[in-house]
């Protein structure tokens, strides 16, 4: 994921970015880009820590029917098989598919957000409402990206 895409989703999880934004950024990718996007969606969700008991209010929150097959599917439980499973549906349900894993992120990021808030070392619960931290991200990230450790 780019630095973007994660800064998007980042946005996303302190509520300064609908998911409209989200979902608009995702019909511009190609199929193949869409499903390595919530591979690597799958793998901020699973760093912000979901708990089982989030699957119910990310339903709610994506506003999509608990019958739709990623909603169904999700309800089978937060593993990585599980959770790649519903990345391989038909290409159909991707849209679907991102809103849901986008709520279950927001979710359970929201609570690690609170308890990991500025924390120096991981750029990604800093205050985005802060313009500075902004640019320290951006910087510190394009920084990575030439002087990787």
């Amino acid at each position: 994921m780019t630095f973007q895409e994660e800064l998007l989703i980042n946005k996303f999880g302190q509520d300064l970015v609908d998911q409209e934004e989200v979902r608009s950024y995702f019909c511009t990718l190609e199929e193949e880009s869409r499903r390595r996007f919530l591979r690597e969606l799958t793998g901020l969700i699973f760093q912000s820590k979901p708990q089982i008991e989030d699957i119910g209010p990310a339903i709610k929150n994506s506003g999509l029917k608990p019958t739709y097959t990623p909603c169904v599917l999700i309800k089978q439980g937060l593993t990585w098989g599980n959770l790649e499973k519903i990345i391989h549906l038909p290409a159909y349900e991707m849209k679907k598919t991102l809103l849901l894993f986008i709520h279950l992120f927001r979710i359970a990021y929201q609570r690690r957000f609170q308890a990991e808030k500025n924390n120096p070392d991981k750029w990604w619960y800093w205050d985005f409402t802060d313009k500075d931290n902004l640019i320290k991200a951006t910087e510190k990230n394009t920084l990575d990206t030439f002087y990787p450790d």
